[in-house]
């Protein structure tokens, strides 16, 4: 749903521009991902990004066992999703493939950024008890559209090594694939670190008093 979507709101506007424009882009990717945590969260903790499964394996947040299984099965997502939306789109799907617009150490510094946000929130939401879970779906999602506002025109706003990973395989396109993951894990790495040193400072009530 999500490289399906969101790659395809991207093909979309190639094929006639202005119709989806690249603000329907990120809110494409972010609704995607709305809904997709509403549905699946409860039943595999709605886990869409290899950063994000890494990250947490890491950080003994995830059973490391199972990381390699999961990744799998996002990269496989990612292809079929991308390889459908190919074959019905023509080699307009290309416009899928996050490609950088600007330099390399530039590009890699906004995905780390970019990364960093996402995780913090996915993070916060998924694994501190004090966050209301009804909120994780919206929080996450959120997260991704502003990434995605942002960072898309330079980047693509990734985030997520499979969102690159499938779109590159059905187009057959690799132009500064590597930074699509080292990007994203090296930004999902530093917030489940960061966030950790939050929470043991956050052990006092910290309620307004107003």
């Amino acid at each position: 749903m999500l490289v399906f979507i969101g790659p395809g709101a991207a093909s979309v506007e190639a094929w006639s521009p202005g119709t989806v424009t690249p603000v329907g882009i990120a809110l494409a990717f972010g609704f995607a991902i709305l809904a997709g945590v509403y549905a699946l969260g409860h039943i595999s903790g709605a886990h869409f990004n290899p950063a994000v499964t890494l990250g947490f394996a890491l950080r003994g947040r995830f059973p490391r066992a199972d990381a390699l299984s999961y990744v799998g099965a996002q990269l496989v997502g990612a292809a079929a999703a991308a390889l459908l939306l190919r074959a019905l789109m023509g080699t307009t799907g290309a416009a899928a493939v996050t490609i950088p617009r600007i330099g390399l150490i530039s590009a890699l510094g906004v995905e780390v950024v970019l990364t960093f946000f996402l995780m913090l929130v996915v993070v916060a939401v998924s694994t501190d008890a004090r966050v209301s879970g009804r909120v994780a779906g919206l929080a996450v999602g959120l997260a991704v559209a502003f990434d995605a506002l942002m960072g898309g025109p330079l980047t693509g706003a990734s985030m997520n090594p499979a969102r690159s990973f499938g779109p590159a395989l059905a187009a057959g396109i690799w132009t500064a694939h590597w930074l699509y993951w080292l990007g994203p894990l090296v930004g999902a790495w530093l917030a489940v670190l960061t966030y950790d040193y939050l929470r043991k400072g956050s052990s006092c009530d910290h309620r307004s008093a107003a």
